[in-house]
């Protein structure tokens, strides 16, 4: 069959040939339809991820859609790799996807879906009416973290961001582009902040934009109160893997700062995934509530789909 084989750490993936899955007594064959690229299987196959691979060559891409045995078309991952014509799953972990969903949507909304809804729901216990402010609103998640968190019942979503054009068309209530001086961008979040103090904060960018904004938050009497819990949530790192952060600024504010990612979320709300939230996240995509741009590129072409700039737009093999 046809796949995208890695055959060594740090190079590209190379459209080939490769021998058919045979599955076990646990296992089932699928066959694949589409696979999104993520930074979580380019990272594998640099070898700087904690899960990288160990043996070569080998399949890249964690998760996919495609068809089983008895035409159900699902989504599904598996250890063995997904770009490819067929793949192994778990015959259990499978979640079905509706007709009215195509496949190259429903390959790319996964990873950034369950990663916002997560950072929304369980890490920044998101409740009805609460005042949202997403750090980084106009990469993939945090585009789909801003309509997660209408549906979630947020009250007022402030989106903070470098492009100009996604901003404009977010559905948030009120916008802050990182695109000017850092004293506006402070004052622009002072603003916001005395409108309705932020009660989740969900942050894509750290670096930087972070110590902004948690520097502005200790200088704003509103965010400092006991009576009133900032939920603060680091999620990403596009703006660096460190920042400054004073220790008066944790002792002067009401910040509750925690991270989501994979190794903070418990084994419970892990089995949700499957059972409640992926279930959900394509229903609202079938009912055209949830969306996310993509790139559709066929197999063959993945070694240039690999090094592929698509602009905010999530990259999905197609077989």
């Amino acid at each position: 069959m046809k796949a995208a084989v890695l055959y060594r750490a740090g190079e590209t993936p190379q459209y080939a040939n490769f021998a058919e899955p045979i599955p076990s007594e646990h296992e089932q064959i699928i066959e694949i339809k589409a696979a999104s690229i993520k930074n979580l299987d380019k990272a594998r196959a640099k070898g700087t991820h904690y899960d990288k691979h160990e043996n070569y060559p080998v399949i890249v891409g964690v998760d996919g859609v495609g068809v089983l045995a008895d035409g159900t078309r699902v989504y599904a991952g598996s250890a063995t790799g997904m770009m490819s014509e067929k793949a192994l799953i778990n015959k259990h972990w499978y979640v079905p996807i509706p007709n009215e969903l195509d496949d190259v949507t429903a390959a790319a909304l996964p990873n950034p879906a369950i990663s916002a809804w997560l950072s929304l729901a369980y890490k920044g216990k998101l409740k009805a009416g609460d005042t949202v402010l997403i750090l980084g609103a106009t990469g993939i998640t945090g585009k789909l973290a801003v309509q997660i968190a209408r549906h979630l019942g947020a009250g007022r979503i402030i989106a903070i961001g470098r492009n100009q054009r996604a901003l404009d068309d977010l559905s948030a209530d009120a916008t802050i582009s990182l695109n000017q001086p850092d004293d506006d961008v402070k004052q622009a979040i002072k603003a916001e902040a005395a409108k309705s103090p932020f009660d989740v904060v969900i942050d894509y960018l750290w670096g930087k934009p972070a110590e902004l904004l948690l520097g502005t938050l200790a200088g704003h009497d509103l965010n400092a109160t006991v009576d009133h819990i900032t939920r603060y949530v680091q999620v990403g790192e596009m703006a660096g893997p460190a920042i400054n952060l004073p220790a008066s600024i944790l002792r002067s504010t009401a910040i509750e700062l925690t991270g989501a990612g994979g190794g903070s979320v418990s084994q419970e709300i892990i089995v949700k995934i499957q059972t409640e939230i992926l279930p959900e996240v394509f229903k609202l995509a079938a009912e055209g509530k949830l969306s996310i741009d993509t790139l559709a590129i066929p197999l063959k072409d993945v070694a240039e789909a690999w090094q592929q700039d698509a602009q905010g737009k999530r990259v999905v093999i197609t077989m």
